[in-house]
């Protein structure tokens, strides 16, 4: 009986460790907040002029505060202290906090120095079809012929700055909403941050580029 015992015991505590080895930590995604961080960082550092930072302690936006253009109920003018309103609050600064996070980083910073200077190439390859944008935001080459060899280095030193700039976005969510980075975390915002990410550059497209929907297809805007 007491051998008996002691074998559930020992199933029972093989059960719960093997139980806590498959454990994650769910990461809150803000995906509002990261498309709107990766506008900014966009409007600031690609249309404005690369390497042109913000001031310290502010957040690379045109217009702080302005939502998107629809009109806000009064119902948070008149029950402010709503937990849902201060729930919507903290969402809205992410956005703000997560440009401030990037904009920090001077790897992030040179990155899209190199961006903005790849910018004109790489537009009129867009333009004449060689190449398309993926449901990842990074960039494959669609016809070969268009390209020069030089032409193809310029796409794949593209895609560097683009994974550093989606990796470091990973990194600053982490941060930004206190989960302690590792591995596992990482990898649970990276696909989402990668896609966000994409879901910006095809909205940024001209008409005539190729462009790959998240469910695989391309299409030509």
């Amino acid at each position: 009986m007491r051998v008996k015992f002691i074998k559930l015991l020992l199933t029972g505590i093989c059960a719960l460790i093997a139980s806590c080895a498959i454990i994650t930590v769910n990461v809150y995604f803000p995906e509002k907040a990261v498309k709107e961080a990766y506008k900014s960082l966009d409007d600031v550092l690609l249309k404005n002029g690369a390497g042109k930072a913000p001031p310290a302690g502010k957040p690379p936006v045109v217009e702080p505060g302005v939502t998107d253009g629809k009109p806000q109920s009064s119902l948070f003018n008149v029950l402010p202290d709503f937990s849902f309103c201060a729930v919507a609050h903290a969402a809205e600064n992410y956005a703000d906090d997560l440009a401030i996070e990037l904009a920090s980083m001077p790897e992030v910073i040179k990155a899209y120095e190199d961006m903005n200077k790849r910018m004109p190439r790489l537009a009129a390859l867009f333009d004449s079809a060689a190449v398309g944008l993926t449901s990842q935001g990074l960039i494959t080459v669609r016809d070969g012929k268009k390209m020069t060899a030089q032409d193809e280095s310029l796409v794949n030193l593209e895609n560097q700055s683009r994974k550093l700039v989606v990796s470091s976005m990973a990194k600053a969510i982490l941060k930004i909403t206190k989960v302690e980075e590792s591995k596992a975390a990482l990898d649970q915002v990276l696909g989402k941050a990668a896609a966000t990410y994409a879901e910006t550059r095809r909205e940024a497209a001209k008409p005539g580029w190729w462009l790959q929907l998240p469910n695989g297809r391309w299409i030509q805007k």
